[in-house]
Formats: structure tokens, sequence, C-alpha cells
């Protein structure tokens, strides 16, 4: 058997740095390979099993054959186990959080409470040591790692449904449960804890009896383990109408293995998601958004069709900074828009209270997703399932706060049908392409003081094919563009084209920040941001500050500060400066060149200290030429 050295020599270095993230180890230098595979092999925090169980089945394979050992069979588990040895090949002793008073677990060892022993959790799923009740950083990786495991050939489109049915239904059985028992105490006052309305006063989801996670779990051995599941679900929508249609249902289909069914449960099982303490903590909101980007990740370019990058998302909500009032996202994917600003609220300490969201959604399964991804985090939200263009569910709405991500260059979105629409205020976008039919939806749904932020691809900015480049001129002679932003590229997992982030105001003069009127700040951030791997980029929170802080300057937040423009980074324009351009509103046009940094060095002596090294050069040059000469005379080929 190879030396866990031997196995991390085989490592790439972006797989060597998601271990060292995944771990937490601190790394000098990050840059060579070498002292990635040294803090790893020297650390016990950084178990090879668990580091392996990260990497895809055909990775593991490759990694094999490099070091001589069979790579037949198809079980992840049997590949992990012959480079890390027997009995340990489960990839992740995932860390988690304690059981929740109420959370009904009876198998874990009563030593584990409070001490930080390992606690072994009967079921066929991988083994799970529990951490107290805090989550450390890392957890949700180490769970993604276990429950991948699991997957073998499944198809991670297919995965996904799976695995963030089954932690929703968890979650609102925790929920539930801890509700439970707390009325169950209060039995002698008058308390029912089999009455539904206790639990919907409390904006807790009841729970029927047959969909109880641990009559779930107790039948997760048997082979009629997924119609018990489908049934739950069914039980569920039928006692909560605001989860009607959303829940899958399809458990118990013939091509979904039972028996690594009966495993992911026990997984799931391990893990406490609903109890006060892991809702305060946002457990399941962190597991959920943590495997949402993961699915992202391993489905590729289908993934972007639910999935915004988090740092994107950041970038959005910090520069628009949605405190109250009415948010609108017209493609909602999966709902991170919403919970982000949620999160900003939370914060800065706003009341989560004063904004209402409204979102639509035409993919009826990502539809379901962004119901759930809302529903676990308590977000009340009109989340409507249809296309935006065609059936407008909110037609009469006017947002105070436009945050979308929609799908570029659509060129299947039937523009044809909607020639005369009365969206298109600033002309008829393109049947072949969305991009402008998007930009025209979000003014439309604007209230009078409105601000929207959204992204688009690069080519909206320049694009004068079909009429797109009076549509944008249009849009800028009304004086509603406020900010441009040129982001990095390989921020997305569904293009590695570079994306531009746009800023629209109703009224730049509208008493909440100074006058603006007449300007246009340009952002040129393509190069922020960090590799996290061979593929994607992620900016970090000194880019996203720098960004949101330069835009809440210009345009005269309080307690901002100062605003100046910075060569190469930003630049605030006048519209006769766009018009110069040509209406086009590349960032890179008008913040110019990064100013150089001067060295102290007066030039006339630099210019002598260049001229000297010069002339030293052009004298070893002639050397060099008469040497060249003399060896070519001795060999006969003298001129």
């Amino acid at each position: 058997m190879p030396s866990k050295r031997e196995v991390l020599d085989q490592l790439k270095r972006d797989e060597l740095l998601a271990a060292v993230d995944q771990t937490g180890l601190e790394v000098r230098d990050r840059r060579v390979r070498s002292p990635l595979v040294e803090a790893l092999a020297a650390s016990r925090k950084a178990p090879l099993a668990e580091i392996l169980g990260t990497l895809p089945r055909t990775r593991l394979k490759e990694i094999c054959r490099a070091l001589d050992l069979d790579d037949g069979g198809r079980e992840k588990a049997l590949l992990i186990e012959r480079l890390a040895g027997p009995g340990r090949s489960h990839p992740s002793e995932a860390l988690t959080p304690g059981p929740s008073p109420a959370s009904g677990r009876g198998e874990t060892n009563k030593n584990n409470e409070g001490q930080g022993e390992d606690a072994r959790v009967r079921g066929a799923g991988p083994k799970i040591r529990s951490n107290g009740t805090t989550a450390p950083l890392g957890f949700e990786a180490k769970l993604w790692a276990a429950a991948d495991a699991l997957r073998n050939n499944m198809d991670a489109a297919e995965y996904k449904h799976v695995v963030l049915g089954l932690i929703f239904l968890k979650y609102i059985s925790d929920a539930f449960e801890a509700k439970h028992a707390e009325l169950e105490a209060q039995r002698a006052e008058g308390a029912d804890p089999e009455d539904p309305d206790e639990y919907r006063a409390a904006s807790i989801f009841w729970v029927p009896p047959e969909a109880r996670w641990q009559h779930l779990k107790a039948s997760a051995p048997q082979p009629t383990i997924g119609t018990l599941v489908d049934t739950a679900m069914a039980a569920i929508e039928r006692d909560n109408p605001s989860l009607k249609s959303v829940l899958p249902k399809d458990f118990g289909r013939p091509g979904l293995d039972k028996q690594r069914l009966g495993q992911i449960i026990n997984l799931v099982s391990d893990v406490a998601l609903g109890g006060t303490a892991d809702r305060a903590k946002d457990t399941l909101g962190r597991v959920y958004e943590y495997f949402l980007a993961r699915f992202a990740s391993a489905e590729g370019k289908s993934g972007g069709q639910f999935y915004t990058p988090s740092p994107v998302v950041r970038v959005l909500v910090e520069m628009l900074a949605p405190y109250k009032g009415r948010v609108y996202d017209p493609c909602c994917g999966s709902g991170g828009m919403f919970v982000s600003s949620e999160k900003f609220i939370e914060a800065h300490s706003g009341k989560l209270g004063d904004i209402s969201i409204y979102g639509q959604e035409s993919n009826y399964t990502t539809w379901r997703l962004a119901k759930m991804n809302l529903a676990i985090r308590g977000i009340d939200a009109q989340i409507a399932h249809g296309d935006t263009f065609h059936n407008d569910q909110h037609p009469d709405l006017k947002a105070d706060y436009v945050l979308a991500n929609p799908p570029f260059n659509d060129s299947d979105w039937r523009g044809e049908l909607l020639k005369d629409d009365k969206r298109w205020v600033f002309g008829t976008p393109p049947a072949g392409n969305a991009n402008y039919a998007w930009v025209q939806h979000f003014i439309h749904h604007l209230a009078p003081t409105g601000l929207a932020g959204f992204v688009l691809a690069n080519g909206s900015m320049s694009s004068n094919q079909s009429g797109e480049g009076e549509i944008r001129k249009a849009i800028i002679e009304a004086d509603l563009v406020d900010c441009m932003v040129a982001l990095p590229g390989q921020l997305f997992y569904s293009t590695q084209i570079p994306v531009c982030l746009w800023f629209l105001a109703r009224a730049k003069k509208n008493g909440r920040f100074r006058d603006r009127r007449g300007e246009t700040l340009f952002l040129d951030a393509r190069k922020l941001g960090a590799m996290v791997d061979r593929t994607h980029r992620e900016l970090t929170d000194a880019d996203l500050a720098r960004i949101a802080g330069t835009y809440h300057a210009w345009r005269g937040d309080k307690d901002a500060g100062p605003y100046e423009d910075v060569p190469g980074f930003c630049k605030a324009a006048t519209l006769d400066d766009i018009r110069k351009h040509g209406h086009v509103l590349t960032p890179g046009r008008y913040v110019g060149a990064e100013a150089a940094e001067a060295d102290g060095e007066p030039f006339e002596e630099k210019m002598s200290r260049l001229a000297a090294t010069l002339r030293e050069q052009q004298a070893e040059a002639a050397k060099l030429d008469a040497a060249i000469a003399a060896n070519l005379k001795e060999l006969g080929y003298g001129g």
C-alpha cells in the first residue's frame, strides 16, 4: 500500500489547494505543490480517505494506475480503500452539530454529549463524529464528501433532488420535533402536541405521523423506503398548502437504488438541522447553499440554470443595499438573490419584515428548489412558476429593487410573438437575443425611485446587432444607467466568458443619495479575484468591499467617504463622455490604464544607467558574434 505522501504526490495543485482549504491548514507558499503536500502529509486534520473522497471516481482510478494499483471496480469506497488502507473507505468523518435537544436521536453514545469523544452511529452510512453543538468551518464540505461517495453512478442533476429533498424533509421534521417536545412539556397547561395550529402559529410546518423522520429512519433498510418517502412528501404537501407541488415525489421509481437511498437517509439522520440552536446558526441553510454550489459545479453548464455564484450575488446585494421595500427577481433560479438580501439585512441590523419578496422562475424543477430554499429559512416570498416574458405573474408590480441573473444571450425566448409589447419602451428587442428584453422588463417593473442590479454577458455593453445599439442608446439618453462593472472571467459554473453588472436608477435625484444626473460610474474589476481551482475564480471579501465601497462613495452614501477616480479601476463619466464613445458602456474605455508606480529614480539618472547597460550588452553581443564567426571559419564556413 502506498504511503500518504506518495498518494498526495499524485494530486494536482488545485486538488491539494481544495484539501488545504477544507481542513483549514496554513501554508506559506500556495503557489507550488511541495509545501501543500508537506502540510497535508504531516497533518492529522487531513485524513487521506477524506481528501480522496472529494475526488470523482475517474480521478481515483487515474491515481490507482499511476501507483500501479488495481483500478477495477465501480465503487469509490473500494478505490479509496486501495489508496488509503483497509477500514478507511468512508471518505468523511463529517464533523456535525450535536443532536438538538428534541431531535429524538437515541443512537449516539451518551459520552458524546459535551465530551467531544467519538460517537459511532449505527446505520449503513459513513461514520459520523459529533463535535458538540457548533458546526465548524468545513462541516458542509465533509458532509458533501460523504453524500457524494454514495452517489455512485447517479447523474448529478438527478441526485441533487434526492439529497436536497431529504435534507429539507429532515429539517422540517427536526423543527417539528423540537416544537413537539416543547408542547409536550406544556400539556398540563392545555397544550396539544398533535394540534397542527400550534405549529402554524409558530411558523413551523406541521409534519403528519407518516412523514416524521424517525419513522423513515426506522424503515431505511426496507426495500419499500422509496415509496415511504414519496408518501411522506405527499402528506407534508397535503397538510401545508404553501408547499403544494414543491417537494420531489419520485423516490420510489425503479431506477433509484433503494439501498443507497437508505444509506443517504442514515447519513442525513446524523445531522441536527431544525432544532432551535441549529436554526439560529442557519445550519441547514449553510448545508443547502453549499450543496447547491457543488451540484452546480458537478453539472457544469446546466448548473448555471439554478445557481448564481455567491460572490456575484453578494456584489449585487452589497451595492444595491436593499434595506427596505419590494425586491423582485423575474428569473430567480434557486432563490439565491433573496437569501443574500435577507442575510444583508440581518448583517446590518435591519428588520427582515421590512422587505417583500417577489420572484418568478420558468423551470419547474428549479422553481421547486427556490421554494424549498426559501422555506428552510422562513422567508415569506411570492415565487411564481411560469415564463416571465409570455406569462408575467406580477404584471402590476413596481419594485424598489430588481436583482437578477437572466440567461445570457437567450435565442429561444420567442420574441417574435411580443413585437408590440408595452414593455419595449426603448425599442423592440431582437427575436434572436433576449438581453435587451430582460433589461426593459427590469425597467418596466421599477418603482419611480427604484434601483436595478443584474448580470449580463459583456457583449450587451457594446453590441450593435439587430438594433441593440439603438436600444442601449435610448436607455443611456434617458439617464437610467447608474453604474457599470466589468467582472473577471471564470466566475460562473455555466460559462467561462466574462460578464458585467448593470446598475440602473429610475431617478438619479431622489433625496436618498446625491444628485447624479448626467453621470455614470464605470468600474473595471477584471483583475480582481483569485483562482480557487483550475476553472473557477472567486471574488474575495476585500474585492467585494472595494467594489461596493467605491460605488457607495460615488453615489454619496452616508459614511461612505469621499470618491475619487482611480486610473485603471474606476471613472465617473458624463453623458457627453459616453456619447463620444458611441454609447458603448465597456468600463475599460473610460477608466484608462492603471498608473505605474514611480520608483523614485530621477529621469536623467535612469537614462544614463539604461544607456550604459545597453552599451555593455551591445559590446557583449559583438564578442559573441565574433566567437560564432570564428567557430564557423574553423568548420570551413568562413565568409
